[in-house]
């Protein structure tokens, strides 16, 4: 294969060339940017206020019972009446649900 041989001084008319074209060519108007749309201020939520009560639950861990936290013996004694009475046992745990004001 023969190697063609290129001087500097090609390659610099070259390049010359390009940019004169360059400059020649009309310019086109720098497209304005689309403003980056703005981050919604989010409300701060409120901080949500929560309660401990005692729940009695199935065994399919349905509440059927709720108690104030400090009304466990009640708690106990409801799950007791419903474990003798029904087939299924049932259990006392806490629940933490929010306080509306």
């Amino acid at each position: 294969m023969a190697r063609k041989i290129v001087n500097r001084k090609e390659l610099r008319a070259e390049a010359e060339a390009a940019e004169a074209a360059e400059k020649e060519a009309p310019k086109k108007k720098a497209a304005k940017k689309k403003a980056a749309p703005r981050a919604s201020r989010a409300k701060a939520v409120a901080d949500v206020r929560m309660k401990l009560f005692w729940g009695v639950f199935n065994q399919s861990l349905k509440r059927v019972a709720l108690y104030e936290f400090t009304e466990k013996d009640e708690a106990d004694k409801k799950a007791e009446e419903l474990s003798k009475s029904g087939k299924t046992p049932h259990f006392v745990q806490k629940v933490k649900e929010a306080i509306e004001e």
